[in-house]
């Protein structure tokens, strides 16, 4: 009975693991950044210098909307258009909102408000299906409240 020789390492064994190791390396990153790319639009803020400048007064800002101590409850009708439904808020107030897409896919949508009952809002127009990031905005005379909230 002969014996096998034991098989060989050679260059050609290294170079085919190293191009198979690196092949599959940039093939992964190469599908990510396209993932990356097509999901996220990169642009938080217009202006990052500007943004930090006002940062201070969007803080006090938030500050003074909690101080009222409003709550508002938004909720998405079958039909698309927003409800508000406040309290612990003066009656008659004017809301006005700004709906934007998180991916940056829809244009800013404006949303103005009117009243249908007490406490209660109701968008005049629908706001297309999917995420949405809502910017309220409730004033009674000098006192303005806002607040995000993620709708999807």
């Amino acid at each position: 009975m002969g014996q096998k020789s034991p098989r060989r390492f050679t260059g050609w064994h290294m170079t085919g693991i190293l191009v198979a190791f690196f092949g599959t390396v940039a093939a992964v990153n190469v599908t990510m950044a396209g993932f990356a790319t097509s999901t996220f639009g990169g642009v938080v803020v217009e202006n990052s210098y500007v943004a930090s400048q006002e940062f201070n007064g969007w803080l006090e800002d938030a500050r003074e909307s909690d101080q009222l101590g409003w709550n508002v409850v938004t909720t998405w009708r079958p039909d698309g258009r927003l409800v508000l439904s406040t309290s612990d808020a003066p009656d008659y107030l004017q809301a006005e909102a700004t709906a934007r897409h998180p991916l940056g896919r829809l244009p800013d949508q404006a949303l103005s408000f009117y009243r249908i009952d007490e406490h209660t809002y109701l968008s005049h127009d629908p706001l297309p299906e999917g995420r949405w990031t809502v910017r309220l905005e409730l004033t009674n005379g000098s006192a303005t409240w806002r607040r995000e909230d993620d709708l999807s």
